[in-house]
């Protein structure tokens, strides 16, 4: 039986975008996630204009999955066949806090059901499901800290048990004052002498690239 394998992982953080531990793309200067997100989406043109419509972290997600698959890698599988399993530490915190500024706000009547749609984390995950087509598999758990053996494990038996034959996984984050991504493919398609077997210890590995 083949086995699981990483293909390709992305960096994002310090305004920086990392693939395969190599730097890609670098904002001129220091500012916001917004700002750096704009200028992500202006240099990598991945031609989606529902992009500007959602939340900060929505979009850190977005961007490290369109670098993943830029190739379309999983076109010729079937949607159900690839699936997206994420974590992080604060959930949607940001844009949570963001939706109780509308809610006290004397200004406004009510709160913006644009901003309250973002309020679940795994919104991020329907987001690249739908930008791609994917079907399977979709899953969100938050940690106090990435869990590179829950990612391994649970996206392996997804595989073992014939339910996916790839997949996207990682740890996409958001605090007030802070940021970060790491996402990487699995698939079996892998070339041999590039390839990264899909266990815990490697992805911990590759995460830890980049500090």
């Amino acid at each position: 039986m083949n086995q699981l394998h990483i293909k390709t992982y992305c960096h994002i953080k310090n305004h920086q975008i990392y693939v395969d531990g190599q730097l890609v793309f670098e904002a001129p200067e220091p500012g916001s996630l917004k700002e750096f997100m704009k200028l992500a989406f202006k240099h990598f043109k991945p031609g989606y204009a529902k992009f500007y419509k959602m939340d900060e972290i929505s979009k850190l997600g977005f961007i490290a999955a369109e670098i993943l698959l830029k190739d379309k890698p999983y076109d010729h599988m079937q949607p159900e066949e690839v699936g997206v399993v994420l974590s992080n530490a604060q959930s949607t915190l940001v844009t949570d806090m963001q939706f109780q500024d509308s809610i006290q706000s004397d200004a406004d009547f009510y709160p913006s059901p644009s901003v309250f749609v973002y309020t679940l984390p795994n919104i991020m995950i329907g987001e690249i499901c739908i930008r791609h087509g994917f079907r399977g598999e979709q899953a969100f758990y938050i940690f106090e800290n990435f869990s590179a053996n829950f990612a391994a494990n649970y996206i392996n038996h997804l595989f073992l048990s014939h339910k996916l034959k790839a997949c996207i996984g990682g740890w996409v984050n958001q605090s007030p004052d802070n940021y970060e991504a790491f996402l990487y493919r699995a698939d079996t398609e892998t070339d041999k002498q590039t390839s990264i077997t899909h266990t815990g210890n490697e992805v911990e590995r590759l995460y830890n690239l980049i500090r």
